[in-house]
C-alpha cells in the first residue's frame, strides 16, 4: 500500500489498524534515517536498533530513548550550524526556520521539499477540521519572520486553495481595515493578539463582531483551549474560535473539529504519548512526547516537547478515532509556578481572570518577601467598572479556585504590554532579587 493513499481514511481507523499504519510509516522513514542520519543512527544503535524492522511493535517503540531539545541544541553547537540530525546532504534542503528561543537558544530546523509538502498537508487537515474550504479568505495577522508556524499555515492555505492575505508589516489598525476591505472570513493569530485586535477595534469604532469573519484559529500559546479565553474571543469577533498546536521541531500536530471535542492529535502523521515528567513512565496527564512521521530530512523520535497535556476521557462524537486532549496544551511542564507550597499553571490563572469582562490585559509578578512568596497581579480595569470591587472579586475567585491568596492591583487601561506573538505575562523575580 502506497503511503500517499493512507491519509484518505486514517482518521477513522480503529486503534489496532491505526497503530499498524503508524509503525509502517515509522519503519518507512527509518530506512533513510538509519542509513545516513548520524544523530539518530548513533542514538538508536546505542538502543540496539540497527534496522527499521527492529521496531516491530509499540512495546519496542516505548523502549527507545527520549530526544530532548537540549540534545538537539548541543548537537548544533558541536556541529554548527545545523547539527548532525540531517538525513540528506544540505543541498537537498530548501527551507530553514528556527524556534522562538523562549526556553533557550534557538534551534535551527531545515526542511526538504517533501517535508514541506508534509507540513502543508498537516495544516490542510487543521483547516478542514474547522470547516474551512477554498471559498474562504484567510488573514495571517503576524510578521513573516523565521518562525515556522506562519509559513506552514500559509503553505496549508495554498494547498487548500483558499485566498491568503498576509498581514506582515502592518499596524493593528491597518490589519483590521485590511480584513474588512478583503472581506476576510478566517483570522489566524495568537489568542493574545486576537484579544488585542478586539481592543483596538473597539477604540476605533470598528464593528468586528458583525464583519465577514466567521472563524478564528489560534496557536503559539495556551489560550484558545481555555474556556474563558475562547468565549471572550468568540464574543469579541462573533466567530467560532478553534485551537491548534504544533512546534517548529515537531510539526503541526493538533487540530480541533467543529464539534469542539477537545484537541485531536493527528495520529496519522504523529506518534504521541504522555509521560510523567519525573519518572518517564506512561501517564494520562503530564508531558507530551512526539515522533513525526513525515519529516524524514530532520526528524524527531520520542521527542520530549515540554508541553503539559491531559488525555481526554470524554466519548468521541465526531467519528474521528484519533485521541484528544482536554484543553489542548495547558502550559509548559517547566512553567509550573510554586507559590507558598501550591503548584499553579499560568493557564489556570488566565482562565479565571478571563471570566471577568471588566478586566482587559493582566500581568503577574512573583516576589520573595520576608522569606515568603507573594504573587501580585496587575489588572487593567475597564473605565466603567469599579476597580476595587473587581480586584476583590477576582482575588476571591483565584483563592477559591486555586487555593492561592494573591495581591490584586488595578492599573490604567492600555498600560500593560501587548503581544503580537507569544505573550509574556508572568514574571518570577525570586531568582533575581530579594525584597
Amino acid at each position: 500500500m502506497a503511503l500517499s493513499n493512507i491519509d484518505t481514511f486514517v482518521d477513522t481507523l480503529d486503534r489496532c489498524a491505526l497503530t499498524q499504519v503508524q509503525l509502517r510509516k515509522l519503519q518507512w522513514g527509518l530506512k533513510s534515517i538509519l542509513n545516513s542520519n548520524h544523530f539518530y543512527k548513533s542514538k538508536l544503535a546505542a538502543a540496539g536498533i540497527q534496522t527499521p524492522q527492529d521496531i516491530d511493535s509499540f512495546e519496542t517503540y516505548h523502549q527507545l530513548p527520549f530526544t530532548t531539545k537540549a540534545e538537539l541544541v548541543a548537537d548544533q553547537e558541536t556541529n554548527p550550524p545545523y547539527g548532525s540530525n540531517l538525513t540528506y546532504p544540505q543541498e537537498k534542503y530548501s527551507r530553514i526556520h528556527q524556534t522562538s528561543g523562549t526556553t533557550g537558544l534557538p534551534l535551527q530546523m531545515l526542511d526538504t521539499e517533501e517535508s514541506w509538502d508534509w507540513w502543508a498537508r498537516c495544516w490542510k487537515r487543521i483547516y478542514q477540521a474547522a470547516g474551512i474550504s477554498s471559498n474562504d479568505r484567510i488573514f495571517f495577522a503576524f510578521s513573516f519572520g523565521p518562525f515556522i508556524g506562519f509559513w506552514s499555515a500559509y503553505a496549508g492555505a495554498r494547498l487548500l486553495g483558499s485566498l491568503s492575505i498576509p498581514g506582515g508589516g502592518m499596524s493593528s489598525i491597518q490589519r483590521l481595515k485590511a480584513m474588512l476591505t478583503h472581506k476576510v472570513t478566517v483570522l489566524i493569530c495568537t489568542p493574545t493578539y486576537a484579544l488585542h485586535l478586539a481592543e483596538v477595534a473597539e477604540e476605533e469604532g470598528i464593528d468586528i463582531a458583525n464583519s465577514s469573519i466567521r472563524t478564528t484559529i489560534h496557536a503559539g500559546e495556551p489560550g484558545a483551549g481555555l474556556p474563558a479565553t475562547k468565549r471572550r474571543i468568540e464574543d469579541a469577533w462573533g466567530a467560532k474560535c478553534f485551537d491548534h498546536a504544533g512546534a517548529t521541531e515537531v510539526g503541526a500536530w493538533g487540530f480541533q473539529c467543529e464539534g469542539y471535542e477537545g484537541l485531536y492529535v493527528n495520529e496519522g502523521e504523529f506518534i504521541f504519548e504522555i509521560i510523567d515528567p519525573e519518572t518517564g513512565k506512561q501517564a494520562d496527564e503530564g508531558e507530551l512526547v512526539m515522533s513525526n512521521l513525515g519529516r524524514i530530512g530532520m526528524p524527531v523520535i520520542r521527542y520530549r516537547t515540554g508541553d503539559h497535556v491531559k488525555l481526554s476521557k470524554e466519548p468521541y462524537k465526531s467519528g474521528i478515532t484519533f485521541r484528544k486532549l482536554d484543553g489542548g496544551v495547558t502550559g509548559r511542564v517547566d512553567d509550573v509556578i510554586f507559590v507558598r507550597g501550591i503548584n499553579v499553571y499560568p493557564s489556570a490563572i488566565e482562565n479565571i481572570i478571563r471570566h471577568y469582562s471588566q478586566v482587559g490585559e493582566f500581568a503577574v509578578d512573583i516576589f520573595r518577601r520576608h522569606e515568603l512568596d507573594d504573587m501580585e497581579i496587575r489588572l487593567e480595569i475597564n473605565p466603567d467598572a469599579h476597580a476595587t470591587d473587581t480586584c476583590t472579586t477576582v482575588a476571591k475567585a483565584i483563592r477559591n479556585g486555586l487555593g492561592l491568596r494573591v495581591i490584586l492591583k488595578p492599573v490604567p487601561a492600555g498600560t500593560l504590554p501587548r503581544f503580537d506573538l507569544k505573550a509574556r505575562r508572568f514574571n518570577d523575580h525570586r531568582d533575581k532579587e530579594t525584597i
